[in-house]
Protein backbone atom coordinates (compact mmCIF):
# COMPACT_ATOMS: atom_id res chain seq x y z
CA UNK A 1 0.00 0.00 0.00
CA UNK A 2 1.32 3.52 -0.78
CA UNK A 3 2.26 5.82 2.08
CA UNK A 4 1.42 9.47 2.57
CA UNK A 5 3.08 12.20 4.59
CA UNK A 6 1.35 13.26 7.77
CA UNK A 7 1.79 16.25 10.05
CA UNK A 8 5.34 17.59 10.03
CA UNK A 9 7.41 20.56 11.09
CA UNK A 10 11.03 21.58 11.35
CA UNK A 11 13.11 24.29 12.97
CA UNK A 12 15.97 25.12 15.30
CA UNK A 13 15.62 24.12 18.93
CA UNK A 14 17.06 25.73 22.05
CA UNK A 15 18.68 28.88 20.75
CA UNK A 16 20.15 30.49 23.87
CA UNK A 17 20.09 34.26 23.61
CA UNK A 18 21.09 36.72 26.35
CA UNK A 19 20.22 40.38 25.74
CA UNK A 20 21.87 43.08 27.86
CA UNK A 21 20.12 46.46 27.82
CA UNK A 22 22.40 49.22 29.04
CA UNK A 23 20.45 52.11 30.48
CA UNK A 24 23.41 54.25 31.43
CA UNK A 25 25.07 52.59 34.40
CA UNK A 26 21.99 50.45 35.04
CA UNK A 27 21.86 47.22 33.07
CA UNK A 28 18.95 44.82 32.47
CA UNK A 29 19.10 41.15 31.45
CA UNK A 30 16.78 38.98 29.37
CA UNK A 31 17.96 35.36 29.21
CA UNK A 32 15.92 33.16 26.83
CA UNK A 33 15.99 29.68 25.36
CA UNK A 34 14.09 29.95 22.06
CA UNK A 35 12.86 27.04 19.92
CA UNK A 36 11.44 27.70 16.45
CA UNK A 37 9.16 25.23 14.64
CA UNK A 38 7.81 25.87 11.13
CA UNK A 39 5.29 24.02 8.94
CA UNK A 40 3.63 24.54 5.56
CA UNK A 41 4.27 23.37 2.00
CA UNK A 42 6.98 20.89 2.88
CA UNK A 43 5.80 17.77 1.04
CA UNK A 44 8.49 17.80 -1.65
CA UNK A 45 11.43 17.98 0.72
CA UNK A 46 10.18 14.74 2.26
CA UNK A 47 9.20 13.01 -1.00
CA UNK A 48 12.04 14.03 -3.32
CA UNK A 49 14.53 15.89 -1.15
CA UNK A 50 13.89 19.21 -2.91
CA UNK A 51 14.81 22.09 -0.59
CA UNK A 52 13.09 24.73 -2.73
CA UNK A 53 10.61 25.61 0.05
CA UNK A 54 12.96 25.09 2.98
CA UNK A 55 14.25 28.01 5.01
CA UNK A 56 17.45 26.63 6.62
CA UNK A 57 17.26 26.03 10.35
CA UNK A 58 20.53 27.94 10.62
CA UNK A 59 18.68 30.96 9.21
CA UNK A 60 16.03 30.66 11.91
CA UNK A 61 18.81 30.63 14.51
CA UNK A 62 20.37 33.76 13.01
CA UNK A 63 16.96 35.45 12.97
CA UNK A 64 16.56 34.91 16.71
CA UNK A 65 19.84 36.71 17.43
CA UNK A 66 19.24 39.46 14.88
CA UNK A 67 15.77 40.16 16.27
CA UNK A 68 17.20 40.41 19.79
CA UNK A 69 19.21 43.36 18.47
CA UNK A 70 16.62 44.86 16.10
CA UNK A 71 13.54 44.61 18.34
CA UNK A 72 15.04 44.05 21.76
CA UNK A 73 13.31 41.68 24.19
CA UNK A 74 10.47 43.49 25.93
CA UNK A 75 8.96 40.18 27.04
CA UNK A 76 9.16 36.53 26.03
CA UNK A 77 5.68 36.77 24.53
CA UNK A 78 6.34 39.89 22.48
CA UNK A 79 9.65 38.52 21.21
CA UNK A 80 7.89 35.32 20.15
CA UNK A 81 5.20 37.33 18.35
CA UNK A 82 7.84 39.22 16.35
CA UNK A 83 9.49 35.95 15.31
CA UNK A 84 6.28 34.08 14.44
CA UNK A 85 4.94 36.97 12.36
CA UNK A 86 8.23 37.28 10.49
CA UNK A 87 8.48 33.62 9.49
CA UNK A 88 4.87 33.32 8.31
CA UNK A 89 4.66 36.64 6.44
CA UNK A 90 8.14 36.65 4.87
CA UNK A 91 8.17 33.09 3.49
CA UNK A 92 5.24 32.02 1.29
CA UNK A 93 5.68 28.25 1.84
CA UNK A 94 5.56 28.68 5.62
CA UNK A 95 1.96 28.65 6.88
CA UNK A 96 2.43 28.22 10.61
CA UNK A 97 5.11 29.13 13.10
CA UNK A 98 5.33 27.98 16.70
CA UNK A 99 7.80 29.67 19.01
CA UNK A 100 8.54 28.12 22.39
CA UNK A 101 10.49 30.12 24.92
CA UNK A 102 11.92 29.47 28.36
CA UNK A 103 13.05 32.52 30.32
CA UNK A 104 15.61 32.36 33.11
CA UNK A 105 15.27 35.11 35.69
CA UNK A 106 18.17 37.13 37.05
CA UNK A 107 17.95 39.20 40.22
CA UNK A 108 20.05 42.30 40.75
CA UNK A 109 22.60 41.83 43.53
CA UNK A 110 21.98 44.21 46.40
CA UNK A 111 25.16 46.08 47.17
CA UNK A 112 26.38 47.96 50.21
CA UNK A 113 24.66 51.24 51.03
CA UNK A 114 26.00 54.65 50.08
CA UNK A 115 27.67 55.09 53.47
CA UNK A 116 29.63 51.86 53.13
CA UNK A 117 33.39 51.88 53.38
CA UNK A 118 33.48 50.11 50.01
CA UNK A 119 34.06 52.79 47.43
CA UNK A 120 31.54 52.83 44.61
CA UNK A 121 29.30 50.17 46.11
CA UNK A 122 26.25 52.39 45.67
CA UNK A 123 26.99 52.71 41.95
CA UNK A 124 27.03 48.98 41.10
CA UNK A 125 23.94 48.24 39.00
CA UNK A 126 25.29 45.58 36.69
CA UNK A 127 25.70 42.53 38.93
CA UNK A 128 23.10 39.77 39.06
CA UNK A 129 22.43 36.38 40.58
CA UNK A 130 20.37 33.67 38.86
CA UNK A 131 17.16 33.01 40.72
CA UNK A 132 16.12 29.51 41.77
CA UNK A 133 14.97 26.65 39.59
CA UNK A 134 11.73 28.33 38.49
CA UNK A 135 11.54 28.88 34.74
CA UNK A 136 9.10 31.09 32.88
CA UNK A 137 7.69 29.62 29.66
CA UNK A 138 5.85 30.91 26.60
CA UNK A 139 4.50 29.37 23.40
CA UNK A 140 3.42 31.61 20.54
CA UNK A 141 1.65 30.12 17.49
CA UNK A 142 0.64 32.01 14.34
CA UNK A 143 -0.99 30.67 11.16
CA UNK A 144 -1.13 33.91 9.20
CA UNK A 145 -4.46 35.00 10.67
CA UNK A 146 -4.88 33.84 14.24
CA UNK A 147 -2.59 33.91 17.24
CA UNK A 148 -2.41 31.65 20.25
CA UNK A 149 -0.29 32.67 23.23
CA UNK A 150 0.23 30.29 26.14
CA UNK A 151 2.37 31.51 29.02
CA UNK A 152 3.41 29.64 32.11
CA UNK A 153 6.02 28.56 34.58
CA UNK A 154 7.59 25.33 35.75
CA UNK A 155 9.68 24.06 38.66
CA UNK A 156 8.17 26.54 41.14
CA UNK A 157 8.42 24.70 44.46
CA UNK A 158 6.00 25.74 47.21
CA UNK A 159 5.09 24.42 50.65
CA UNK A 160 2.45 24.92 53.33
CA UNK A 161 3.67 23.59 56.67
CA UNK A 162 0.10 23.42 58.04
CA UNK A 163 -3.54 24.08 57.04
CA UNK A 164 -3.64 20.86 55.03
CA UNK A 165 -5.56 17.64 55.73
CA UNK A 166 -6.24 14.37 53.90
CA UNK A 167 -8.85 12.01 55.23
CA UNK A 168 -12.19 10.37 54.36
CA UNK A 169 -10.78 8.66 51.28
CA UNK A 170 -11.66 5.22 49.89
CA UNK A 171 -9.97 2.34 51.71
CA UNK A 172 -9.50 -1.23 50.57
CA UNK A 173 -7.35 -4.21 51.60
CA UNK A 174 -4.22 -2.54 50.18
CA UNK A 175 -4.64 0.80 51.95
CA UNK A 176 -2.01 1.52 54.60
CA UNK A 177 -1.96 5.33 54.50
CA UNK A 178 -3.07 6.89 57.76
CA UNK A 179 -5.53 9.79 57.70
CA UNK A 180 -3.87 13.16 58.24
CA UNK A 181 -5.46 16.14 59.96
CA UNK A 182 -2.39 18.38 59.94
CA UNK A 183 0.17 17.68 57.26
CA UNK A 184 2.77 19.38 55.09
CA UNK A 185 1.50 20.20 51.60
CA UNK A 186 4.31 20.73 49.10
CA UNK A 187 4.36 20.66 45.32
CA UNK A 188 6.35 21.80 42.30
CA UNK A 189 4.00 23.94 40.24
CA UNK A 190 3.86 23.46 36.48
CA UNK A 191 1.29 25.92 35.13
CA UNK A 192 0.23 27.12 31.68
CA UNK A 193 -2.40 29.73 30.93
CA UNK A 194 -3.89 30.66 27.56
CA UNK A 195 -4.74 34.21 26.62
CA UNK A 196 -7.89 35.18 24.77
CA UNK A 197 -5.86 37.48 22.51
CA UNK A 198 -6.09 35.95 19.01
CA UNK A 199 -5.80 38.78 16.48
CA UNK A 200 -3.57 41.73 15.63
CA UNK A 201 -6.72 43.85 15.73
CA UNK A 202 -7.19 43.09 19.42
CA UNK A 203 -5.44 45.12 22.08
CA UNK A 204 -2.23 43.45 23.19
CA UNK A 205 -2.03 42.46 26.85
CA UNK A 206 0.79 43.84 28.97
CA UNK A 207 2.71 40.57 28.96
CA UNK A 208 5.11 41.35 31.80
CA UNK A 209 2.40 42.65 34.13
CA UNK A 210 0.03 39.83 33.25
CA UNK A 211 2.66 37.18 33.99
CA UNK A 212 3.60 38.76 37.31
CA UNK A 213 -0.05 39.03 38.35
CA UNK A 214 -0.95 35.47 37.30
CA UNK A 215 2.05 34.14 39.23
CA UNK A 216 1.03 36.20 42.26
CA UNK A 217 -2.52 34.82 42.17
CA UNK A 218 -1.26 31.24 41.88
CA UNK A 219 0.91 31.70 44.96
CA UNK A 220 -1.70 33.56 46.97
CA UNK A 221 -4.33 30.92 46.26
CA UNK A 222 -1.92 28.19 47.32
CA UNK A 223 -1.13 30.01 50.56
CA UNK A 224 -4.69 31.06 51.39
CA UNK A 225 -6.54 27.79 50.70
CA UNK A 226 -7.19 25.57 53.71
CA UNK A 227 -6.62 22.36 51.81
CA UNK A 228 -8.54 19.12 52.25
CA UNK A 229 -6.93 17.75 49.07
CA UNK A 230 -4.33 18.86 46.56
CA UNK A 231 -7.10 18.77 43.93
CA UNK A 232 -8.99 21.42 45.88
CA UNK A 233 -5.89 23.59 46.06
CA UNK A 234 -5.27 23.16 42.32
CA UNK A 235 -8.80 24.28 41.48
CA UNK A 236 -8.52 27.33 43.72
CA UNK A 237 -5.22 28.30 42.09
CA UNK A 238 -6.61 28.07 38.57
CA UNK A 239 -9.85 29.80 39.53
CA UNK A 240 -8.00 32.69 41.17
CA UNK A 241 -6.14 33.40 37.92
CA UNK A 242 -9.28 33.15 35.76
CA UNK A 243 -11.33 35.34 38.09
CA UNK A 244 -8.58 37.94 38.50
CA UNK A 245 -7.23 38.22 34.97
CA UNK A 246 -9.79 38.92 32.25
CA UNK A 247 -7.22 38.25 29.50
CA UNK A 248 -6.84 34.58 30.55
CA UNK A 249 -9.40 31.93 29.50
CA UNK A 250 -7.72 28.65 30.45
CA UNK A 251 -5.26 27.44 33.08
CA UNK A 252 -3.64 24.01 32.94
CA UNK A 253 -1.94 22.86 36.16
CA UNK A 254 0.24 19.87 36.96
CA UNK A 255 1.04 19.47 40.65
CA UNK A 256 3.23 16.58 41.79
CA UNK A 257 2.67 15.96 45.49
CA UNK A 258 6.07 16.25 47.16
CA UNK A 259 5.36 13.93 50.06
CA UNK A 260 6.69 14.61 53.55
CA UNK A 261 6.33 11.74 56.02
CA UNK A 262 6.73 11.99 59.78
CA UNK A 263 9.83 10.16 60.96
CA UNK A 264 9.29 7.54 63.67
CA UNK A 265 11.46 8.75 66.54
CA UNK A 266 10.03 6.43 69.19
CA UNK A 267 12.97 3.95 68.93
CA UNK A 268 15.12 6.80 70.25
CA UNK A 269 12.74 7.65 73.06
CA UNK A 270 11.63 10.84 71.31
CA UNK A 271 8.16 12.10 70.45
CA UNK A 272 7.72 13.58 66.99
CA UNK A 273 5.11 16.33 67.30
CA UNK A 274 4.85 17.27 63.62
CA UNK A 275 8.42 18.52 63.60
CA UNK A 276 10.72 16.08 61.79
CA UNK A 277 9.85 14.75 58.32
CA UNK A 278 11.35 12.58 55.63
CA UNK A 279 11.06 14.24 52.21
CA UNK A 280 10.42 11.56 49.54
CA UNK A 281 11.10 12.48 45.92
CA UNK A 282 9.43 9.38 44.45
CA UNK A 283 7.02 7.83 43.93
CA UNK A 284 4.78 10.88 44.04
CA UNK A 285 1.12 11.64 43.55
CA UNK A 286 0.53 13.61 40.36
CA UNK A 287 -2.52 15.87 40.28
CA UNK A 288 -3.44 17.51 36.95
CA UNK A 289 -6.44 19.46 35.74
CA UNK A 290 -7.60 22.32 33.54
CA UNK A 291 -9.61 25.27 34.88
CA UNK A 292 -11.64 27.15 32.28
CA UNK A 293 -13.67 30.30 31.99
CA UNK A 294 -17.32 29.26 31.61
CA UNK A 295 -18.19 28.65 27.97
CA UNK A 296 -14.58 28.24 26.83
CA UNK A 297 -13.26 25.07 25.17
CA UNK A 298 -9.93 23.63 26.41
CA UNK A 299 -6.99 23.94 24.02
CA UNK A 300 -3.87 23.49 26.13
CA UNK A 301 -2.59 19.91 25.65
CA UNK A 302 -3.10 17.48 28.51
CA UNK A 303 0.44 16.21 28.04
CA UNK A 304 2.22 19.36 29.13
CA UNK A 305 5.65 17.96 28.29
CA UNK A 306 4.71 18.45 24.64
CA UNK A 307 3.48 22.01 25.07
Amino acid sequence: MPTILGQNQYGKAENRVVKITRDGDTHHIKDLNVSVSLSGDMDEVHYSGSNANVLPTDTTKNTVYAFAKEYGIESAEQFGIHLARHFVTSQEPIHRARIRIEEYAWERIETSDANSKFIGADEVKHSFVRQGQEVRTAQITFDGENWEVVTGLKDLTVMNSTNSEFWGYVKDRYTTLQEAYDRILATQVHARWRYNWTSDEDRLPNWEKSYAQARKHLLQAFAETYSLSLQQTLYQMGSRVINSRSEVDEVRLSLPNKHHFLVDLEPFGLKNENEVYFAADRPYGLIEATVLRDGVEPRIPVDMTNL
